[in-house]
Order: C-alpha cells, then structure tokens, then sequence
C-alpha cells in the first residue's frame, strides 16, 4: 500500500511507511481539538526567545556582578545563537526518534531546565544553563514550521503569522520585565532570568494532551536524511546546491544576525547616551509592538503583493532607516526609531519564516528547508552579538557598529529578494 506523504516524518524523511505521527486525520480534528492545537504550538513559541531576550536589560548588571569584558558578556547571547544553528541539525533524527509533538513537550522540560540552571552561583552554571537553552530552543525552532505545514496546511498563512507574533510577544515580554523583575528580587539579575522558565513549563502543559495522543513512530523506519526517497525526490544534501534553498538560507541568517545584535547591544547603547536601565529595556520591548504587527500582516502580503519582493525591500528600508536614527539622535528620536526597528525587524523574520514553509511544497520538504536555514543561518547570527561587541569595543563608539548592519542588509534584500520568487524548492517551478 503507497505511504501517504503526509505519514512521513516531516522533518528529515522516512523511507517506509509508518503511521501519521498526530493522532486523527485532519479532516475528523474537531474544533477543540484543533484550538488546543494550535494553543500548544502558539503557547510554545512564545518561549522561544525569552531565553536570550531576558539576557539585554541586565547585560550591565551580569558584567558589573562577575567583571566581565563586553566581548566575554556577549556570550551569554551569543552561545544559545550557536547552539540554534548547530543543534538544528540533531532536528531530523530527534523527530525521527519522538515524534513532533513529544519532541516539542521535551523542549520546554530542557528549556525550563536550562533557564533554571542559571539560578546556579557559579559562571559554569549560568554557562552551561545558556547551552542548555539554545539547544532546547533549536530544535523547537525547526519543527515549529513543520508543524504548522503538516497540522494547518490550508491555515499556513495565519499560523506563520501567529507564530510569529508570538515569538514578538514572547521577547518583548522578556525584554520589558526582566529588569523590573531584578528590582523587585533585591537586585538579583539570576532570579530574574530563573522565573523565565515558569512559562515554559505552562507550555509543556499545553503540549502534553499531544503528547499523549501521539503514538510512537514505527521502529522499523529507516533513516534516509540523505537517501533519496521511494518516488525519487532529490535529497536532503542537495538542498545546499538549490538556489532557492540558498535564498533563505542567507535571508534568515542575515536578519537573525541583526536581530540578535540588536537584542544584545541595543539596551547598552541607549544606557551609553544616558537613558536608564529601566527605560532602555522597555523601549526595546516597545519595539516588539510594532514588530507583531507587522508579524501579523506581512505573511498574508507575502502571498498577494506584487512584485513579490516588495515586502523585503520596505522591511530593508525600515530597518535601515532605524540604524540611521539611531545613529544621529538615538535618545531624542528613540520611540521613532524603535518603531521602525520593529516594523523591519517584524516583517524580516516572518518573512524568513513564512518563505520556509510557502517554498516547500509538503511538510518533508519544510523540514529539511527548516533545518537548513535556521541550522547554517544561526550559526552566521551567531557571529552577530560577539561581532558588534568586537567592533564597538575597538572603535568605542556605536557609529561603526551600526554602520556594519546596515552593510548587512545588502545581503539581506539579495537574499530575500531571490527567496521571494514564486517557485519550491529542488524543482523547476
């Protein structure tokens, strides 16, 4: 009997058949069924920043607290960075191994272990917490597009849309109350990070009824990341040879890198220009606001406007705008220039998301399309955070940092004007 695609694992690729790995066909979910769905998926993307999001607002108490040099500090950002891109490879046989849905309830336990561990008075406990969190949040952060292609196929837009929003809503949460939550603690930065993990385990929560459901994937599968499949379709590894594969590969890397940088550095910018740690943490949470709505708006435009590269040019400009600003006047014009921050920032990494899923055409191909450019492109970001740290402490100013991201979205609008164009991956169309 022909193994449905959709049977197969959707992150990686099997190569017999094996039972669907969520329990019921789409078509029987009932409306319960499918809102608690989409609620564990949602509830956990929201914890996908808040790990790295939190570090920012009290970088400056981390380094005060331990003595540590900026380049060292950045790599309390920069580690779970890394670890995004390398542990994304781990993605395929981990779902392999799990399922989806196990495999995402899994994530918050080590999430939440992770983030806890920083409660550790020692630096190889706040370390080694930091690993714990990137890798949790990697492999979450590869099958959540895979998720939503199987799950929602013809909801794909407003899912990519919403999951994008909350991982907006989940750094600007971070971002916004870590430092008040210090203040509120005595002054401890470690508990202020520690009660980040309170969240994650309300999502594993949320995710446990599909864990339950899920049956185990058939053990007699066989691993075929880089075998071709029964019907002949191209492998995993000549995803590294197909230009639209490249495309957004370079478009999320690129915008990560920024991303992040702008995460890490952005707080201490303004607090170097005089704003207060308070101030400077809640305009970096107030940049979120337009970014979710932008993460709401964009991926539906990405599908109807034309030209189809539209969208990441206007998110280039934006952002390039923001650096400008921030550049000349960055405490008189800040809300100005943190509202389009935002604006670019949003549309740029709902765009890199959304052309994850809208460039494959089923949920084997999102897989490998996930892995691939959230495995090379966040071990580029991760050159983001160190990177501008290097160069700020160099040159002691913030000119030449910013002018190297504004260099980078050079690369940026190539790589999301290649990504936008109508056609899949490893095909002619």
């Amino acid at each position: 009997m022909e193994t449905r695609e959709s049977d197969r694992s959707a992150v990686g690729g099997t190569g017999g058949p094996s039972r669907p790995e969520h329990p019921g066909d789409r078509s029987a979910r009932t409306p319960v069924r499918t809102a608690v769905l989409a609620g564990g998926l949602l509830l956990t993307a929201l914890n996908l920043r808040p790990g790295v999001a939190s570090i920012g607002p009290v970088l400056s108490s981390i380094r005060d607290d331990l003595g540590l040099p900026a380049s060292v500090a950045s790599l309390l950002t920069t580690i779970p960075i890394v670890a995004f891109g390398a542990f994304a490879f781990l993605t395929p046989a981990l779902t392999r191994r799990f399922g989806m849905h196990r495999l995402l309830g899994l994530t918050m336990l080590a999430l939440a272990a992770g983030i806890a561990l920083r409660l550790q008075p020692s630096l190889a406990g706040l370390f080694t917490g930091t690993v714990l969190v990137g890798a949790a949040i990697a492999v979450a952060n590869v099958v959540m597009p895979a998720a939503v292609k199987r799950d929602f196929a013809r909801q794909s837009g407003l899912m990519m849309g919403l999951y994008s929003t909350a991982l907006f809503v989940g750094a600007a949460l971070a971002s916004g109350l870590t430092a008040p939550l210090a203040s509120a603690v005595g002054g401890s930065w470690r508990a202020a990070l520690a009660v980040w993990a309170i969240p994650a385990v309300v999502a594993f929560g949320a995710v446990l009824p599909q864990m339950v459901r899920a049956p185990r994937r058939d053990p007699r599968t066989r691993e075929v990341a880089d075998v071709p499949s029964e019907r002949g379709e191209p492998t995993f590894r000549a995803l590294f040879k197909d230009p639209v594969a490249i495309a957004v590969t370079t478009l999320m890397g690129t915008q990560s890198l920024a991303y992040y940088a702008c995460l890490t550095w952005l707080p201490t910018l303004l607090q170097d220009h005089g704003t207060d740690q308070h101030t400077a943490g809640w305009l970096i949470a107030y940049s979120a606001f337009p970014g979710i709505v932008a993460a709401l708006l964009v991926p539906g435009m990405a599908r109807r406007m034309r030209p189809t590269w539209l969208p990441v040019l206007l998110s280039v400009l934006l952002t390039g705008a923001a650096y400008l600003g921030l550049g000349t006047a960055p405490v008189a014009g800040a809300y100005v220039w943190m509202t389009l921050l935002g604006l670019g920032q949003g549309a740029a990494i709902s765009l890199s998301l959304t052309y994850i899923v809208l460039r494959s055409p089923d949920a084997r191909h999102t897989g490998h399309v996930s892995t691939m450019a959230q495995g090379v492109g966040y071990l580029f970001a991760g050159l983001g955070p160190v990177g501008i740290g290097l160069v700020h402490t160099l040159t002691g100013g913030w000119g030449v940092p910013l002018l190297v991201l504004g260099a980078l979205l050079l690369l940026q609008l190539a790589g999301g004007i290649a990504a936008s164009r109508d056609r899949h991956v490893l095909t002619s169309r």
